[in-house]
């Protein structure tokens, strides 16, 4: 099949988040499917490009016609297409800055969902499928259904739009329709319009033949009140086009028998070199002591904010390093969290490591050296941690919500079997009930060593995943 997806980032073009991880990775998975994928994204300050332009489009957005330079660059069978438009896109960042989103968004990704269509236009070729992703590419669908409609080479395509995160919604004022080329037609209940505004993502949860999102619980937790961010209702009525695909995880870059980042690569059967990274780790943290070596370590990789789970966390911050483990952790996000750890670390020097930051380095190592992974979010559509932390070994301990109720199975405590740890009600008495039972888990060497190799021997690989977007869209699998 040919598939035209369009995207606001991709790895290693561009990235804030998950979404360019995705749009990075499934393009692959699927080429070597054998599918043919163009993927249009566009170009961003700082997008590493060789090169001059390789052509050029005539954009029109509303009442205005933008001119666009076009990059094509062809890479593991994938075509990727970078559209230019420096008003649009040389700014500092993606989305927005000093705390807030550009003014002009709407504008922005109106573009890009127009540019996207000109460009396959322009190429005269038939697609199978056009696959949009968030809010940010909400209008391809729209536009497919009012102004491509009857082109030969799209009109009949397949359309599937991916929700990553509901609580992004690409919310503008009305007044935005006529200045992208809607009509205010658009501005109704069973269209764009939104609780007074419109919304992109609405555009694209309407005129999509398909929606998926990236776990099988996040797809039925969406239609309910408490994690329908206000779309619970359609997603309701659209129950039947709803379906969760579970994201994959890049198996060239995770790779815990050839990872070069940690102290010594290992794999299921050489389990043991795993004790290597966990001393350089403790060593990186200054947790040095002899007894901190025989404790089991707890790690943490995270943007630093409530829906991470910090809120439950900080409530427990008093009891966390009274119990018989060390915890390390890596991230920046609200600086109430930022402070507490410092604190906490500063106060529990051989039980508590903080680096406010990012290392990749490091992430690596703490998903290879730690022996549990804390992850006690309150929403997660997906998460990808804890699938790397099973990859190498280290035990996940998460809520069971989300992409981490689908890929994390709770250790049963009367047969053993599990590849990890999970607890349901979002309180500081349930996470410190399942850190608990983790902790004496631990003590049981055998049965923890069974649930690391059950844990390892898992597929969280891009192609099973892909197979699934295969099936959707209408295809075969081999």
């Amino acid at each position: 099949m040919r598939v035209l997806m369009v995207a606001s980032e991709v790895t290693p073009y561009s990235k804030t988040g998950g979404l360019a991880d995705v749009t990075g990775a499934l393009p692959r998975a699927l080429a070597r499917l054998g599918h043919e994928v163009d993927v249009v994204v566009p170009a961003y300050r700082g997008t590493p490009v060789d090169g001059p332009p390789t052509g050029s489009l005539r954009v029109p957005v509303g009442p205005e016609v933008h001119d666009a330079a076009v990059t094509e660059v062809v890479t593991s069978g994938v075509r990727v297409v970078l559209l230019h438009h420096p008003g649009f896109f040389d700014r500092p960042f993606l989305y927005g800055e000093a705390g807030g989103d550009y003014p002009d968004n709407a504008q922005r990704f109106a573009f890009l969902a127009r540019g996207a269509l000109e460009w396959a236009s322009a190429r005269g070729e038939r697609y199978d499928v056009v696959h949009t992703h968030d809010w940010q590419t909400g209008l391809v669908p729209v536009l497919l259904r009012h102004a491509f409609e009857s082109h030969r080479g799209l009109g009949q395509a397949t359309t599937v739009h991916t929700i990553h995160n509901l609580a992004y919604q690409g919310i503008f004022d009305a007044s935005w329709l006529p200045r992208v080329g809607l009509g205010w037609g658009m501005f109704r209940p069973d269209a764009l319009e939104f609780w007074g505004k419109v919304s992109y993502l609405k555009g694209g949860l309407m005129f999509s033949r398909h929606i998926t999102t990236v776990s099988k619980r996040y797809a039925t937790e969406i239609q309910t009140p408490e994690f329908g961010c206000g779309f619970d209702g359609l997603l309701k009525t659209r129950a039947a086009d709803v379906r969760g695909i579970v994201n994959g995880i890049d198996y060239d870059e995770w790779d815990p028998s050839r990872d070069a980042m940690l102290a010594e690569p290992f794999d299921v059967t050489t389990l043991d070199r795993k004790q290597k990274t966990k001393l350089r780790l403790l060593e990186e943290f200054g947790l040095t002591s002899k007894e901190a070596v025989g404790r089991p370590l707890v790690g943490l990789v995270s943007r630093m904010v409530d829906q991470k789970g910090f809120d439950l966390i900080e409530e427990l911050s008093d009891a966390l390093p009274k119990l018989e483990a060390s915890f390390i952790l890596l991230g920046t996000g609200d600086r109430r969290y930022e402070e507490r750890w410092t604190s906490l670390a500063a106060a529990h020097p051989t039980r508590v490591g903080v680096r406010i930051g990012f290392d990749e380095g490091l992430a690596h190592r703490i998903e290879g050296g730690a022996d549990l992974f804390l992850m006690p979010s309150r929403f997660e559509p997906c998460g990808l941690s804890q699938m790397y932390s099973s990859r190498y070994g280290t035990l996940p301990l998460v809520r069971a919500v989300g992409g981490l109720a689908d890929t994390v199975d709770d250790m049963d405590p009367s047969t053993g079997r599990g590849t990890g740890f999970t607890f349901d009600a979002y309180t500081p008495d349930a996470l410190l009930t399942s850190l608990r039972l983790a902790l004496d888990t631990y003590k049981n060497k055998d049965l923890w060593r069974r649930m690391q190799v059950a844990g390892m021997e898992r597929d969280f690989s891009w192609d099973a995943s892909a197979r699934e977007y295969v099936r959707l869209y209408g295809g075969a699998t081999a």
